[in-house]
């Protein structure tokens, strides 16, 4: 089983705020990547899942990752 990445674009409750998020995160399916978004949240922020909403996830190219950290993996 190969890895994808994906990019994934949603919003977080932070206070009274609403901030939008970009990740890009390796994982071997996309259902995998809701359980990961949930856990880097709410150990980074101490976030409930209903605080953090994913709004897209999509599947992208390696040449496509932005991301400096993902991109030294790679």
């Amino acid at each position: 089983m190969q890895t994808k990445i994906y990019r994934i674009k949603g919003k977080f409750v932070l206070g009274e705020e609403v901030q939008k998020f970009t990740k890009e995160i390796k994982a071997f399916k996309e259902e995998d990547i809701y359980e990961k978004i949930y856990s880097i949240f709410g150990s980074k922020h101490s976030l409930n899942r209903k605080q953090v909403k994913i709004e897209d996830i999509t599947e992208i190219s390696a040449d496509e990752v932005v991301d400096p950290v993902l991109k030294a993996i790679l």
